[in-house]
């Protein structure tokens, strides 16, 4: 039986086929999640970063070990191994949701290095090493030029995927297309494909935040109101082609900037993936949990976006970007580099173990 006490986020994932993943591996954040309807969750160097400058009593004996037992090891390696062990015990967690969900949730999501996002065989040959941590990892890789090969051959590999860097209709449907393509070569093979849970991210508030940028830049006058719907008009539309033409990958929304990225795809059956503070601030509001998903965004919204950006023409449109140009998108430009710049952060706290600083007290 249903409690009425229950909170927004639970109801949702009670009464409507849309899901709740936790953006954080941090166990204290993720068993609220839980305790709310989650049902997977997210680790990566951004993420560790911040659960080390929250709970770094928790990790500092074990960063100390890890240099202690392995004396070669640079502050990357000593880093990623970090990554990976908040990974794996963040999937213990989850592990019961990962049985009783036969594999299409209960999975901790872990990256791929950001820096491999040009080298297929880098990404692929990663994807593995991770996969192989527990039986519920979902493995993100990111939707560049390259990714795109690897998350069809990882697929293939029985690796449940989490497609990454992400913005726009025509990345999600090559996402897509390398899935089907992945799948259907284990099909041919006859190999197990029913207990696996692919996933392809729409980083929906970044593809705001990029329009932000450009309106600035360009000088564009337009309502500041409609900005936040650029995110939303992309996922909805993505969505409705993804039914249309039964693609065996879930859609997931993450990078919230509003509650209109959780709120406007409920009823959906797609993951929504907020941070923990979202998650607070979402249980906490009055907004009235209902199906949207189907509702589209008005066409005046559209057509004004589409006219006065045409970055957003491009990520509304399925052409509109092609493969080759993934790596050259704003958004992916602009994602890469504060990824790639969280390792860099990352690796500087491993410094500060491995090399202290003697300027420092």
């Amino acid at each position: 039986m249903i409690v009425s006490q229950r909170s927004p986020l639970l109801e949702m994932t009670q009464v409507t086929p849309t899901v709740l993943w936790n953006d954080s591996a941090s166990i204290q954040e993720l068993t609220y999640s839980i305790e709310h309807g989650a049902v997977g969750a997210t680790c990566n160097p951004v993420i560790v970063l911040g659960i080390l400058k929250k709970e770094m009593k928790l990790w500092s004996e074990r960063i100390r070990e890890l240099i202690n037992q392995r004396p070669p090891a640079t502050e990357d390696e000593i880093a990623w191994q970090i990554v990976k062990e908040i990974s794996v015990k963040s999937a213990k967690l989850l592990k019961p949701i990962f049985d009783a969900h036969r594999g299409k949730n209960g999975r901790l999501s872990i990256q791929t290095d950001p820096r491999l996002f040009r080298d297929t065989r880098a990404l692929v040959e990663q994807a593995q090493e991770f996969d192989r941590l527990a039986p519920n990892m979902v493995v993100k890789i990111p939707v560049t030029t390259a990714g795109i090969p690897a998350i069809e051959e990882a697929t293939y590999l029985g690796i449940s995927i989490n497609a990454t860097v992400c913005f726009s209709l025509p990345q999600c449907v090559a996402v897509a297309e390398a899935v089907e393509r992945g799948l259907k070569r284990r099909e041919r093979e006859g190999k197990e494909i029913a207990t696996m849970g692919p996933v392809c991210t729409i980083m929906v508030g970044r593809l705001d935040d990029w329009l932000k940028v450009v309106m600035e830049k360009e000088n564009i006058a337009i309502d500041p109101g409609y900005l936040e719907w650029a995110g939303v008009a992309v996922f909805k539309k993505t969505y409705k082609l993804f039914r249309e033409r039964g693609y065996r990958i879930r859609l997931l929304s993450a990078a919230f900037r509003n509650h209109m990225h959780w709120s406007e795809f409920i009823g959906g059956d797609v993951v929504i993936s907020p941070p923990y503070s979202w998650q607070v601030r979402f249980n906490s509001s009055d907004i009235e949990v209902r199906p949207r998903m189907d509702i589209p965004v008005e066409h005046k919204i559209v057509e004004e976006l589409t006219r006065k950006f045409v970055d957003f023409g491009r990520a509304y449109s399925e052409g509109g970007i092609a493969v080759d140009e993934f790596d050259l998108f704003g958004p992916n430009r602009r994602t890469l580099r504060q990824f790639i710049a969280a390792c860099h952060e990352l690796d500087g706290v491993i410094r500060d173990f491995l090399v202290p600083n003697p300027d420092v007290a």
